[in-house]
């Protein structure tokens, strides 16, 4: 793909992104969803708070209304939400313009289909043929009464905002909670949604100007969340990103929470009371090797991904699946949402809190972190990458057998296979250090996991 990865199409604001490229966007799939059936076609489209984005949500609805489609504007809202009203309210699709996380100044723009799962790929590369004038057909403007109409969609986000309390069947009467909405999409819906559930709430960064959006705040600098749960006395508190697909939270001593231990919180929680699907949690291959050692110690199955919510979700959807998720944040509850949703990760957060009346160091205390360095390996061909992928299917065979493997820089020695592709080894020579990180002492061990271009390594 040319313009759309993982995660859309994300680029610099005005660079890389124009309103150019939002225009031919909302031509395309304004006809695609419409004309081209001989229908018009309803499109719902949401932004986050970047100044960049309302130059972009313009040159959208600008193309959708030229193709004749409606376009329906829920102005700022997070995207689960754009995902959540997609489906909800019948759409042929959905539009969120956000950069998520990344700074003010880069923007992007994110199409779901009608429900509220990422588009797919054959449709996104014929919007990218589109946008650099190769697609054959003839995709014609409208004139008359064809032109579409662009409606005020703010109804959408209260919805939204309903959805989220009635997913909740606690109270949190009495329970001090801290949010820290990135000055993003999470500013008009999260503290709401806890007032309503009976929370003494405490807000921050939660005025958006246009370009403070996730500067040093939301869960990408998560450090003045966790002064304020200390210095306030809280009882948790739950940092968002700039759209709010991602949440991480701090525990009532101040310590950070990230994905993998929500995941681990979340999964124990919904196995113990039968609600977990297949008994399994779907974490990616960045996960840390202790909260593997966890799942394995609390009888729960993992099955890793690579990296990006939408790996983990391809495979929560193959397999029925219904928790994943990243280190990141990002965590999936598929029994009730499409996408990663932070406000609603934190609820269900907070339902294990109250049900299992333990403090949140309380149910992260059973994991012990590894330490662990992520490092980008260089190499002169695509055989080392490769050998990896050797070394994970020998691996596999010999099930924790002491075996040497042939390194182009010598030899490592297998000691243990930790889960299927993760695998922890020895170097085998005790004279030449140099197939093992500079850091790494005599006896320390090595984890090699593939993780498309780059090697986790850990002592």
């Amino acid at each position: 793909m040319k313009y759309f990865g993982t995660d859309g199409f994300r680029g610099v604001a005005g660079t890389d992104l124009t309103v150019e490229h939002a225009y031919k966007i909302g031509r395309f799939i304004g006809w695609y969803y419409g004309a081209r059936q001989g229908r018009k076609a309803r499109i719902v489209v949401g932004k986050d708070t970047r100044r960049s984005s309302y130059m972009l949500e313009s040159g959208m609805v600008s193309g959708l209304v030229a193709s004749g489609a409606d376009a329906y504007m829920l102005h700022v809202i997070p995207t689960p939400g754009l995902s959540y009203e997609t489906t909800d309210g019948a759409f042929d699709c959905g539009v969120m313009i956000t950069a998520s996380h990344n700074p003010y100044t880069d923007n992007g723009i994110k199409l779901v289909n009608s429900q509220g799962f990422k588009m797919e790929e054959p449709l996104l590369q014929l919007i990218e043929q589109y946008i650099d004038g190769e697609y054959a057909e003839e995709v014609p403007m409208v004139s008359g009464d064809a032109i579409g109409a662009t409606v005020d969609y703010m109804q959408g986000r209260n919805r939204y905002i309903a959805h989220l309390i009635a997913s909740a069947n606690f109270s949190l009467q009495g329970v001090k909670v801290g949010l820290d909405c990135a000055n993003g999409a999470a500013s008009s819906v999260a503290k709401p949604v806890f007032d309503a559930l009976g929370a003494d709430v405490r807000v921050i960064s939660n005025a958006p100007d246009g370009f403070n959006i996730n500067v040093d705040c939301g869960s990408t600098h998560i450090d003045r969340l966790q002064r304020l749960v200390v210095e306030q006395g809280l009882d948790v508190g739950f940092a968002y990103d700039g759209d709010a697909d991602r949440c991480l939270a701090v525990d009532e001593r101040g310590h950070v929470v990230d994905g993998d231990l929500i995941l681990y919180v979340c999964g124990v929680y919904l196995n113990k009371h039968g609600r977990l699907s297949g008994g399994t949690v779907v974490p990616t291959v960045m996960s840390n090797f202790g909260v593997l050692k966890a799942f394995e110690q609390a009888n729960l199955n993992y099955e890793t991904t690579a990296v990006g919510d939408k790996n983990v979700f391809a495979c929560m959807h193959a397999n029925g699946y219904s928790l994943g998720g990243e280190q990141s944040g990002h965590v999936i509850f598929g029994d009730i949402a499409s996408t990663g949703d932070g406000i609603l990760t934190s609820l269900r957060l907070m339902e294990a809190i109250r049900a299992e009346r333990e403090t949140l160091s309380q149910l992260c205390a059973p994991v012990k972190l590894y330490p662990q360095l992520l490092t980008n390996v260089r190499v002169a061909d695509k055989d080392a990458l490769f050998f990896l992928e050797v070394i994970s299917h020998r691996a596999r065979c010999v099930s924790g057998n002491t075996q040497n493997f042939a390194f182009k820089s010598g030899k490592l020695c297998l000691i243990s296979r930790l889960n299927a592709d993760g695998f922890k080894f020895r170097d085998s020579r005790k004279t030449r250090r140099s197939a093992l990180p500079k850091n790494c002492g005599s006896d320390d061990f090595i984890f090699f996991r593939r993780i498309d271009r780059s090697v986790r390594f850990g002592s």
